[in-house]
């Protein structure tokens, strides 16, 4: 590893998302939100209720990101839930000029370079969805159940590194969660600390 990519990470450890609240709480009703994509298609929480949906906060420059892209764990989790009929909602919350930010153009150049299989990459420039969820780092996950509730909120697995030689040995939360809910069964951890690059909100 680099030393800009230590120096990097170092300081997504701890730096902090003021102006993120704190995340709603397990088993109360997920905040509805409107989101556009890459193409402008509006995508609204509300519009996928009865179904398990998982938000995904996203940083494409981020080393904690890219460990789970760049061998593919997440695009393999992504399109195993969505075959089993789970909406997968990636969602970037970085203010324009920020690292990480995305245009649609840069969005729609990610989806297709990283071959991603999420429902779709949602751009939040405001932050308001961000806000909401009090999503602070990259990535941030939340599982909410077809009833709208929030199922899980956390780190994707228990290896708070940005290594992808930890993925096998680590336990990947949101696998564990979704296999547990889609069986019908209380999901075993429903909460832990997310880790990962801070998401830098638009100056209110």
């Amino acid at each position: 590893m680099n030393t800009k990519t230590i120096l990097t990470v170092i300081a997504s450890l701890i730096a902090t998302a003021i102006f993120a609240a704190d995340p709603p709480p397990v088993g109360s009703a997920a905040p509805d939100f409107s989101l556009t994509d890459a193409k402008g298609t509006a995508h609204s929480l509300s519009q996928y209720k009865g179904k398990y949906v998982v938000l995904e906060w996203f940083n494409p420059e981020c080393p904690f990101v890219k460990k789970h892209y760049g061998g593919g764990n997440m695009q393999n989790l992504q399109g195993e839930y969505t075959d089993r009929g789970v909406v997968w909602l990636t969602i970037n919350s970085n203010a324009p000029g920020s690292q990480g930010s995305l245009t649609p153009e840069e969005a729609e150049k990610i989806t297709t370079a990283w071959k991603t299989h999420q429902t779709a990459l949602l751009l939040d420039p405001e932050g308001k969805a961000g806000r909401a969820y009090g999503a602070k780092n990259t990535p941030d996950m939340v599982i909410i159940n077809p009833e709208g509730k929030v199922a899980y909120e956390g780190a994707i697995d228990s290896k708070a590194t940005p290594n992808p030689a930890d993925i096998p040995s680590s336990t990947n939360y949101v696998k564990a969660a979704l296999d547990e809910s889609l069986a019908g069964k209380p999901v075993t951890t429903p909460q832990t600390k997310p880790y990962g690059c801070h998401v830098t909100y638009k100056s209110s």
